[in-house]
């Protein structure tokens, strides 16, 4: 079957000619105006690697940095130049080996898919001062911090047309089988890589315990006779979030009680959600091609690498059980299997109360669904679920958590101060003051939290607004979050699933839309290339450009290399007995769980402390780690405890060369 190329078929020599000249043009331009900035540089390396990369030096009067730098336009003309002469030879060289039927018009249009590429780049430049010079600041200034998105859809869109003609046919069968294989293989290399960086972060004492490896102390205390609590505070968990899936994992964690089990489950939970996520595509396009590409851009999504790993290596969090739970369930309800999808709907409200705003949503999109599709089921179905979940929403945060919290409000209310201190405040101030919600709302913050969910996914999400519209909620909660808006801690688990429903929808549409022989190819490429080429700048993973650069605090050699501060705590490690109650600073709190107590020793005041910082009255041992991320105290003579009461606690001798403080309560003390 010949196929056609609208652009290559008319001249395709002079189109493939001209673009390989304007393509490299525009792109060393744009590179000029990236790498001579350290401003706009550090969007995509860290200083260290610019200055270095750059011959930069630092000021020897002042000492400080260089705000730009010279950098040779010519040079940059040649660099991608012989970037684009590169792409263009692999590009052909795939087409020889994988079509023999391949034409002067696909190797045309591999060249002009690549110079399109470059010239698209390059456009950033010419945009970027366009805006500035009719006074659009605003949309400048967003370009300035978000060049990495434009960047990322440009190479996809390049990759991505090469890769369609790559494919073997041009308009393929409907396919029977779902392609297990790949899509297991997928989830495995994940796990194993997330896994192996989880656990090495945990081997090199770089696992906070709070909000990581409290969970962990969750399950040994109630094991043990000791309650759902964690020795961080006073207090059942259930005062906290109303979030108990971790304990489903008691059964395991008898055979294995320790932290990289959780870490472990967590990793294979996250991989897990490809096999759904694959599954919705499968049934909207018949494509084993298609499901692949997009199980492979769930598991290169960064959004969906840090619910594994947080931004701040928190390495375990309950919520990103929700995610395989939520996407389970929306693939029920997308192959109309009511019943299954709110089976999981259930299970997923046992992960956080979080979940119910995205549950409420889903509940009023069955409803719908149900209306529009005359089935009466699922408009009463849809209706118990809304109902349900704002229910159990408002027992959660106004009944139960403030209930064991000693009615205390819920912890979580302080991360919208600038609407009010309550639930209802918030709430009575978002209604009430719509320009003030809208307000906060129009930010560059949330237009790059809205860019970071949807680059990635080639913005295919959009052309299934029935499906996005779900997570809206739950999106604009957490733009107004001012603790973290951004989608790289745990809160956005719900909104990956959600877009990820919509994919399937939008792939299903352009395909539709676009008529292309060619069309099912170029969406299954670049849904995954749009995910991979993102992930370079803003994963932690090995795939990523922070993962190498000697210059960021996510290097490799910063987090998974051995450590000599791992090495010198294993010499003290085994001489405080478990029967001992341990105060202890982050990072090594971790590892004096399963004593008799484990107490935070930190600037934070807390209840076990009697309302004060240090040590609480029962300690029998203080450990400090004079180099940890956020350690103050390097001599013994700085802990409060041991220079004001040394007549109630001895210093153990030193054994690590000066890393670890350790001290004793004195038996007569007791």
């Amino acid at each position: 079957m010949k196929t056609s190329h609208p652009i290559a078929d008319r001249h395709p020599s002079i189109w493939a000619g001209a673009l390989a000249v304007v393509g490299p043009l525009l792109l060393a331009e744009t590179w000029q105006s990236w790498f001579s900035s350290r401003t706009l540089a550090t969007q995509f390396v860290s200083t260290p690697l610019w200055m270095w990369w750059t011959g930069a030096t630092v000021d020897p009067i002042t000492g400080g940095m260089p705000d730009s730098v010279e950098l040779s336009y010519g040079l940059l003309f040649v660099l991608a130049t012989a970037l684009f002469v590169v792409l263009v030879l692999l590009s052909w060289g795939g087409l020889r080996l994988l079509r023999k039927d391949a034409n002067a018009a696909d190797y045309a249009t591999c060249a002009i898919g690549w110079g399109a590429a470059f010239a698209a780049i390059g456009l950033w430049d010419w945009v970027w001062i366009l805006t500035h010079a009719v006074g659009w600041t605003s949309l400048a200034t967003l370009m300035e911090i978000s060049p990495q998105f434009w960047l990322g859809a440009c190479v996809a869109a390049g990759a991505s047309t090469t890769l369609s003609i790559l494919s073997r046919q041009t308009d393929p069968p409907l396919e029977q089988t779902f392609p297990w294989r790949g899509v297991i293989v997928l989830a495995g290399i994940y796990t194993v890589v997330f896994v192996s960086m989880n656990w090495m972060l945990y081997w090199n004492l770089l696992v906070p315990h709070g909000d990581s490896a409290m969970y962990e102390e969750h399950l040994w205390n109630v094991l043990h006779g000791k309650g759902f609590r964690s020795y961080l505070d006073q207090g059942l968990f259930l005062g906290e979030h109303i979030q108990v899936i971790h304990l489903a994992l008691l059964p395991l964690y008898v055979i294995w009680p320790s932290h990289l089990l959780l870490e472990l489950c967590e990793s294979l939970a996250i991989a897990a959600g490809a096999i759904p996520v694959a599954w919705m595509v499968f049934r909207h396009t018949r494509s084993r091609l298609a499901a692949v590409c997009v199980a492979a851009v769930y598991l290169s999504y960064f959004p969906t690498q840090f619910l594994d790993i947080e931004i701040d290596l928190k390495t375990f969090r309950p919520e990103a059980f929700g995610l395989p739970l939520l996407l389970a369930g929306l693939e029920r309800l997308d192959a109309r299997r009511l019943t299954g999808g709110l089976i999981f709907a259930a299970l997923t409200l046992t992960v956080k109360e979080d979940y119910s705003i995205v549950l409420a949503m889903l509940g009023l999109w069955v409803a719908v669904t149900g209306w529009r599709e005359k089935r009466n089921n699922w408009k009463v179905a849809g209706g118990f679920l809304f109902v349900l979940s704002a229910g159990y929403l408002v027992l959660s945060t106004r009944v139960i958590i403030p209930y064991f919290r000693s009615g205390a409000e819920v912890h979580y209310a302080s991360y919208f101060q600038q609407f009010g201190k309550t639930p209802e405040e918030i709430a009575i101030a978002i209604l009430t003051r719509p320009d003030r919600f809208l307000g906060a709302l129009a930010t560059h913050d949330t237009a790059l939290y809205a860019l970071a969910l949807l680059v990635p996914l080639a913005g295919l999400p959009l052309l299934a607004p029935e499906r996005w519209s779900v997570g809206a909620p739950t999106f604009a909660m957490l733009c107004l979050n001012e603790l973290a808006p951004d989608p790289r801690h745990q809160f956005h688990a719900p909104l990956v699933a959600i877009v990820f429903w919509a994919l399937p929808v939008g792939m299903a549409r352009l395909i539709e839309w676009s008529k292309s022989p060619r069309a099912l190819a170029l969406a299954s490429h670049l849904t995954w290339t749009s995910s991979l080429a993102t992930a370079v700048f803003f994963s932690i993973g090995p795939w990523s450009l922070p993962f190498w650069d000697f210059g960021t605090e996510w290097n490799w050699r910063k987090l998974y290399a051995d450590t000599r501060r791992a090495d010198e705590f294993a010499k003290i490690e085994s001489h405080i007995p478990r029967t001992a109650r341990v105060a202890s600073t982050d990072f090594v709190h971790p590892r004096f769980t399963h004593h008799e107590r484990s107490y935070d020793y930190s600037d934070f005041a807390r209840k076990v402390s009697g309302g004060k910082t240090g040590a609480p009255p029962d300690t029998d041992y203080i450990v400090i780690d004079t180099r940890h991320p956020y350690s103050r105290i390097r001599r013994p003579e700085e802990v409060p405890e041991y220079r004001d009461h040394p007549d109630e606690w001895e210093l153990l001798p030193d054994q690590t060369d000066g890393y670890f403080i350790v001290l004793r309560r004195r038996s007569s003390a007791l």
